[in-house]
């Protein structure tokens, strides 16, 4: 509920078919036909839904919101990818990332407004943590850039945008539920990921869930004391320990986990750091990303030379991991990894 008003997007079909039917008084079947102008279609108000009669649209005008976000900002990197900043119902900012790879797009998409997980080289984590995204601001992120900005579904999704996801199960997996529904954006379950910084228990439910959805993995060094550093969470869920739980998480057939590592200039970069990646990923189904890091003066790092992260590259190449170097996107427009800020900088 917001003001009072019952919230449509990422409601269940039987709530919305209840609501329908117990509260309008109306035939079960105009609950199908919300959810399709409202997903399909993206609907932005009752008065688009021209099959549902004025008298319904009126009494959902009055009882129901469809709980879209506001989009307050786009801006356009050179590289075509695009930072969406939107505002929320209590005034709060997040951010979302278009990305543009060749001929397709993949969505970045937040999950909580700031972060409580603290990795000391990400602008996010400055802010502080503020709170959860609801189910409804989640999916909303998704559907106005579909209404808005792009004209379809993005290829691909993942939830690494601001916040951790796994701290907010409550509401992503029934997000993602409705995501990779084939009723509603139907958007396959191997194509969104859900990123996490190591949060033990979140990944052991998200994989009870039986979502199959993808999962990523924020790893970033190689030992407990460096991670300890630059990902307080370490603390909690050490190195041995987060990465059992990946060999146990269950793994749809020809699907592996992916290791993102940002490469940070004389912190985690080394040949000897390659050495024992490559040992301590060992028998997990995995490819790795490795990410230059991107600088920002709020932040006490540096980038590694090019050759240093080849090397890297290489090391891995020759242990048999398929391991990729992720340049990234939107560095211009503040929207590259580690760079959403709007909860705290502004927009």
């Amino acid at each position: 509920m917001v003001n009072g008003k019952f919230v449509l997007l990422g409601a269940s079909l039987r709530q919305v078919t209840n609501l329908v039917q117990q509260n309008a008084g109306m035939p079960g079947f105009r609950a199908k036909q919300l959810l399709h102008w409202m997903y399909h279609r993206a609907a932005l108000s009752f008065e688009e839904m021209h099959n549902i009669s004025r008298a319904f649209q009126e009494w959902l005008n009055a009882h129901c919101i469809i709980g879209h976000i506001e989009p307050v900002d786009v801006r356009e990197s050179q590289d075509g990818s695009k930072k969406i900043v939107f505002k929320l119902y209590d005034g709060k900012f997040i951010e979302s990332v278009l990305i543009k790879e060749d001929d397709w797009y993949t969505l970045c998409i937040s999950t909580q407004v700031g972060c409580a997980v603290g990795c000391t080289f990400c602008l996010t984590g400055l802010g502080g943590f503020q709170r959860n995204l609801s189910r409804a601001e989640i999916l909303s992120q998704i559907l106005l850039v579909k209404r808005t900005v792009l004209g379809e579904l993005p290829r691909n999704l993942v939830l690494m945008g601001m916040g951790e996801p796994l701290l907010n199960l409550e509401e992503v997996v029934p997000a993602l539920s409705i995501i990779s529904d084939p009723n509603w954006l139907a958007l396959a379950a191997r194509r969104v990921t859900v990123s996490t910084s190591g949060i033990i228990p979140g990944i052991e439910k998200l994989g009870e869930s039986g979502l199959s959805v993808s999962l990523a993995v924020s790893l970033n060094a190689t030992t407990n004391s460096v991670r300890d550093v630059l990902m307080p969470i370490n603390k909690k869920y050490p190195l041995e320990d987060l990465l059992e739980a990946c060999r146990e998480y269950p793994l749809p057939p020809r699907r592996r986990i992916t290791f993102e590592y940002v490469l940070i200039k004389d912190i985690n970069d080394s040949l000897e750091d390659a050495k024992r990646l490559a040992k301590l990923l060992r028998g997990i189904p995995c490819k790795i990303n490795l990410i230059p890091f991107n600088p920002d003066p709020a932040l006490p790092f540096e980038r590694p030379s090019e050759e240093r992260v080849r090397e890297f590259q290489e090391h891995l190449y020759r242990s048999h991991y398929t391991a990729c170097i992720r340049y990234s996107k939107g560095l211009d427009v503040g929207a590259a990894c580690g760079q959403l800020a709007a909860h705290w900088r502004g927009r």
